[in-house]
C-alpha cells in the first residue's frame, strides 16, 4: 500500500463550509476507483491549502488516477495545479482492529 498526499495552494482562503461544498461535489468521482482504498479530503486550519490524502493498493494504481486529464481538471476546479507526494507505509497502527501491521 502507498499513501498519496495531494496539495494545492488556494488562490483565496476557504471556510470549512466552502471546502465541504466543493469536496462533496467531487467525491462521487472516487467511488469504486480501481486500487483506491480510502480518500480523505483536507483543508488547512488557515483555509489557504487543501487537497486529499489517498490510500492506494499500489503506486501504479495512484499514478493511473493522476493523469494529465486529472491534473487539468484539478487545476481548472481549484485555480492552481496540484502537487502529489507519495509516501511508503512501513508500519500501521489500527485502533479499530486493535492491531499493528508492518509491511
Amino acid at each position: 500500500m502507498i499513501i498519496a498526499v495531494v496539495t494545492f495552494q488556494l488562490p483565496r482562503p476557504w471556510t470549512l463550509a466552502d471546502a465541504s461544498r466543493v469536496f462533496r461535489s467531487t467525491a462521487p468521482k472516487y467511488l469504486d476507483k480501481p486500487g483506491l482504498v480510502r480518500k480523505h479530503y483536507w483543508i488547512s486550519e488557515a483555509g489557504d491549502r487543501a487537497g486529499g490524502i489517498y490510500l492506494w493498493r499500489s503506486k501504479d494504481d495512484a499514478q493511473a488516477c493522476y493523469t494529465s486529464g486529472w491534473r487539468e481538471m484539478v487545476t481548472e476546479k481549484y485555480g492552481v495545479p496540484p502537487h502529489v507526494d507519495y509516501l511508503h507505509i512501513p508500519v500501521t497502527v489500527d485502533n479499530l482492529k486493535h492491531v499493528i501491521e508492518a509491511d
